[in-house]
């Protein structure tokens, strides 16, 4: 079975004007493991997801999911005015990671 988890990464980083090595050095890991992060080459410990969320100040299921996260405007408009506002938005650009 395949496990696929994606991930809003670098989203959350351009987001915020935050290089990979700035993002890396405020969670004490390579530079080289943040770019492997966000392309979905490496699954991040349970600690280190946690150091994400409390980076970025955003609860675990804003940057990772087992669903591939909506692009912005693949919604009917009708869901999208009945939904609570997401605290990421703006369009994801999502990686994902499978086990192999």
């Amino acid at each position: 079975m395949s496990e696929t988890i994606y991930n809003r990464i670098a989203m959350l980083r351009v987001e915020r004007g935050i290089s990979r090595r700035q993002l890396a050095d405020a969670l004490g890991v390579h530079y080289q493991t943040v770019g492997y992060l966000e392309r979905g080459e490496f699954r991040p410990s349970l600690f280190l997801a946690l150091k994400l969320a409390q980076y970025f100040q955003v609860p675990l299921e804003v940057i990772f999911s087992t669903e591939p996260f909506p692009r912005l405007g693949s919604e009917p408009s009708g869901e999208l005015a009945s939904r609570p506002a997401d605290s990421a938005g703006g369009p994801a650009t999502d990686s994902a990671t499978e086990s192999r």
